[in-house]
Order: C-alpha cells, then structure tokens, then sequence
C-alpha cells in the first residue's frame, strides 16, 4: 500500500492573501493626510489598517464565495403563496452587513456627524479592493438619499431618512435606481413608464406607475428612484418626473410591482440584477413634474463618481497583485521585477491606478464646498464627475487584464482574484451612462455651463500656490491649455466623434497637474512628479513610436517607481519630457 504523501508546498506561486491594503499601498496614508489633514486622518487611520488587513483576508474570502454563489429569485412559496423573495448567499450578507452597518458607507454622509466625503470614499476605496458588486447598492442607497434629502418633501425625508441613515442592520432600508427601459436605454427621453395621479388606501394623494423596468440592481430594495411619464405630460426629457418607490406599503402589504427574473451578468455577479414590471406601484412625486431627469442627474452624478472611486480600487487591487507577483515570483535565475519588460507592464497599470486615485480624491475635497454654494467648485465637479466615469473605468479593464497576465495562467484560474477583477472593471463603463454618453456629457458641461473654464481657473491656481520647477508648472500650464482648446473646439462645433479623445487629453492634463501639485505637498518624496511626467510624456505629448526611446539611463529610478519608495526632486525632474525645440 502506498503512502500518502502531502504535496511539497510550492514557493513559486505568490498568494497575497493576508496582507494588509492599507499598509502595501504606501501612497495610501500619505495622500489621504495631505487632502484630510493630519486631525482627520489620525480620526480614521486605524479604521482603515483595520480594513486594509481585512479586505485581504475574510472579506475577500467572502467575495471569492458570493461570487461563485450569485442571488437566486423565489417567486412563490411550496403553497403557491407569491413572495418575489431573492436569496443571497450568506457570504454576501456578511459582507453587507460590514458595508451597511459596520462601517456605515451609505449612511456616512448623512448623520449629523458626518466626516469629509473623502472618508467614505478612502474606506469604500479598501473595500472595493475585496468586494465590488456590493458597492453598487451602497452607492445607490447613499445618492437615493442624497436626492431625497435634497429634493423630497419634508414628510417624505422624516419618514424615511431614519431608516436609510440607519447602522442598525436589522432596520435599516437599501436603495436603487430604476430607470432603464429597453426602447429608450441612454435615450433617457423616450421612457415610457407612466404615472397616473390618484389616492392611496388612507385617501392621502399619491401616484400609481405602470411599466416595465429592464434593468433594475439591488432588485429588492426597500426604496427606489423611478423615472416615469405622468399621464398629461409632453414628450420628451421635459416631460418626466422622478419619483420614491416603496417596496412595501404604510399598511405593511407588498407594493405592486414585481421582479421577473435575475440578469446572469458578466460581472458582480454577487448582486441581484432584475427586471422589474409596475402594475399600478404607489409612489411619491420628487420635486416637480418635468425636472424628473435633472434631479436624478444629481444621483447619477454621484453614482458616476462611485464608479471612478471602484474603477481606482480595483486597478489598486490588480496593481498590488501584479506586484506581489512580480516581487515574490522567480523566472530565469531573477525576480520578475528585477526584468525592465516587466517593469514597463507594472508602470502601465500603476499610472492609471494612481491617476484615478489623485482624481477621485480630489472631487470629494471639493464637493462640500459645491454643496455650501460655491459656484467654482460645483463646475469643477460637473465636469470632473463624468470625466472620472469615462477615464478611469475604461483605465481598469485594461489594467486589470495587464495584472491578470502578470500572475499568468495561474491568474485565468477561478480560485484566485485576477478572472474577477476583470469581469468586474467591465462594468463601470457601461453603468450610469457608457463611455459614449459620457463623454459627450463632458461636452455638455463643457458648452453650455462654463465647466471647462472654471476647472482651468481653479488648476492655474494649484499650480500658483505650489512650489514646483518653473519648466515643469509652464509645461503644465501649456499641456492642459492645448487639451482645452481641442475639447472647446469639439464641444463647441459639435463634433461628437472626437468628444472622447478630447476628454481623455483634459483628463491625463487634469490629473497630472493633480499628481505634480501633491508631489509639492508631500516633499520630500517627489514620485508622484516622476508620475505625472510619465503622463506627459506617454499619453499627451507627440512621439514617434518608431523611434523607441533608450531608457537605460532611466532604469534606476523606474526601479524605484515600481518599488513604490521615495523619489527625489532631482530624480523626478530627470523624467521631464524633451519640448520641441528645447531640453529636459
């Protein structure tokens, strides 16, 4: 009889698991200090080394489960009683029950003691990097009560606004967004769900919608946003109006409505998709008929920027994978990261990663000044929203590709993050508007609301206040002055089949005027200057691709940028792109 024998452990397969988020990221802890402040940031840091380390380990464990194990629609019990009840794996309530309730990411915002936006998104920023069909229903219930709070009636907010700011995970409401139909799509004007105005079981007014909705996430929530035509109402955006949809009613009895069936999606697959019909569901009018659209714009905005802050932590997460892989994996007689062919793939997924984060970050510090009335501020969010949403979610499906090859054939496989990753960074190019519509919502803002212009004024004085090199800040100055004046030029004339690579240029020269300037504040390591070099030189300015460029000079402190350790000013300014007709 032959003995059985334990396999040797093999030291060639790097597994991450286990590692702390928080603490492998180190540009992390810094750039978090330097938009928070010192006070803040030392509020909430142990918060998240605690996520860091468990959005490696038990979070993602139950990620990997949920998503293996996607909800199921039960439409009727065994005594044919109709139910419309989705199960989820227990794995994925364990995991709302941290989003929810534990660290409260859709209720943050709206306590009476709520911290800077830029927390919330920080720790959703960690747990995206374990879970990400979950933060689809976070974010929709955190913007649902955004627009409510913003937009409802008084006695709408004092009936619901407890529940949906509740941590109590037993009490507290989920939200959604209902607004796609399948003749309209993106042509949002040509919804055709209607609202006929009559009165509930108490007499109170209230209207009753009829439709189908075709793609409804987080199926089951306890509210909803709906877009619907009320019966007298034009055609047409002037024509729809936004309203509340309660799952159940006052009396306690299921509104009219119901799922049809769950989308077997690509990706967050953990979460319930469905298709939903209204059969007369009671709902609550928001605000006013004919402005339906401008108000859910609101929460889609705030869904978009979501999807930016998802977008970079799934391009972190794929980095960190990509690195662990490269430093711990040996090939050759060397260490994949000792390889420049490997070092150039890791630059490629750490400057869209890094891109994103200085993006993201930086919309939340100005979003409380745009919401106290500052008008600079809320143009620069307009813009800089659906400039997020286009970049950085088409950034991460081909970053978390490049990080799959990194892992190798071993990365294809089930069992590990990378096929996950993937299928998940498809999504937020396609959600709240694709990267077509997007765009040209760019455009939009760039036309008619002055948007473009305000986010140049207000990058020309980050650039003033910061002290860095001369020929860097003109160069700077120069580089997002000509990426303005092409998206002026196609905003204006309307040329819509240029809008995306002109919003791409705005969003490299945006972001590399936002990587330089922190740079400034976090000397003296000026790494994140090499970085915004990078993006001169590689997204931006003109080169000959067959001309290839001898690096070898480079090679140190490439070494160094993948290593993530500190760059000095000096080492930074070397990688300062060659104007035409000048020097570096």
């Amino acid at each position: 009889m032959h003995e059985l024998r334990q396999a040797p452990e093999t030291s060639n397969i790097p597994d991450s698991r286990g590692i702390n988020f928080f603490h492998s990221d180190p540009s992390f802890g810094p750039l978090l200090k330097r938009y928070l402040g010192e006070a803040v940031f030392n509020e909430v840091k142990d918060r998240l080394v605690e996520l860091g380390q468990r959005a490696s380990d038990e979070l993602d464990a139950w990620a990997t489960s949920a998503d293996h194990n996607p909800p199921t629609l039960r439409q009727r019990t065994r005594r044919g009683e109709a139910i419309q009840h989705i199960e989820k794996h227990p794995d994925y309530v364990a995991l709302e029950r941290v989003a929810y309730s534990e660290l409260g990411l859709a209720s943050m915002s709206h306590r009476s003691d709520a911290p800077p936006p830029l927390v919330k998104y920080a720790l959703t920023f960690l747990f995206v990097q374990a879970e990400f069909g979950l933060c689809c229903p976070v974010s929709m219930t955190d913007s649902l009560t955004r627009t409510l709070r913003k937009f409802g009636a008084k006695v709408l907010v004092d009936r619901y606004l407890p529940r949906l700011a509740s941590q109590d995970f037993d009490t507290l409401f989920q939200g959604a967004m209902f607004m796609t139909e399948q003749a309209a799509g993106s042509d949002t004007g040509r919804t055709v769900t209607r609202a006929t105005r009559g009165v509930d079981a108490q007499g109170n007014e209230v209207w009753k919608l009829t439709g189908d909705k075709w793609f409804c996430s987080n199926a089951d929530a306890d509210l909803a946003m709906v877009l619907a035509r009320p019966d007298d109402a034009p055609e047409g955006m002037k024509g729809l109006a936004l309203f509340l949809l309660p799952k159940v009613l006052e009396d306690g009895t299921r509104n009219r409505y119901h799922i049809v069936r769950l989308k077997d999606k690509l990706g967050s697959r953990s979460m319930a998709s469905g298709e939903i019909v209204l059969d007369g569901a009671e709902a609550h009018l928001i605000g006013e008929v004919g402005r339906g659209f401008q108000q859910m714009a609101d929460m889609i905005n705030m869904s978009r920027l979501s999807n930016g802050v998802r977008a970079a932590g799934l391009m972190r997460r794929a980095l960190t994978e990509a690195l662990h892989v490269a430093r711990h994996r040996s090939a050759f007689g060397r260490k994949l990261i000792e390889m420049p062919l490997m070092q150039r793939q890791l630059l490629k997924i750490m400057l869209p990663a890094e891109q994103a984060r200085s993006m993201f970050m930086h919309i939340a510090t100005l979003l409380p000044r745009a919401d106290r009335g500052d008008a600079l501020a809320a143009r620069c969010v307009r813009i800089l929203t659906p400039l997020v949403k286009l970049r950085a979610c088409r950034d991460a499906r081909q970053a978390t590709g490049d990080a799959m090859e990194v892992r190798g054939g071993v990365g294809y496989i089930e069992e590990w993050a990378d096929p996950r990753l993937v299928r998940d960074a498809h999504l937020g190019s396609i959600w709240e508007g694709t990267s077509n519509i997007v765009a040209l919502d760019v455009a939009r803002a760039t036309r008619r609301e002055g948007a473009l212009a305000s986010l140049g004024q207000h990058l020309h004085a980050l650039l003033d206040d910061a002290a860095l090199p001369p020929e860097t800040v003109a160069l700077l100055r120069a580089v997002f002055e000509r990426a303005s004046a092409a998206l002026d030029s196609v905003a204006e004339c309307g040329r819509d089949e240029n809008v995306r690579e002109a919003a791409s240029a705005v969003y490299n020269a945006t972001t590399a005027v936002l990587m330089a300037t922190e740079a400034a504040h976090l000397a003296p390591d000026f790494r994140r200057l090499a970085l915004a070099h990078l993006i001169l030189e590689h997204k931006l300015l003109p080169r000959d691709p067959l001309a290839p460029k001898d690096v070898r000079d480079d090679a140190p402190l490439l070494r160094q940028l993948v290593d993530e350790t500190p760059v000095s000013l000096e080492a930074a300014m070397s990688l300062m792109p060659q104007r035409e007709g000048g020097a570096r």
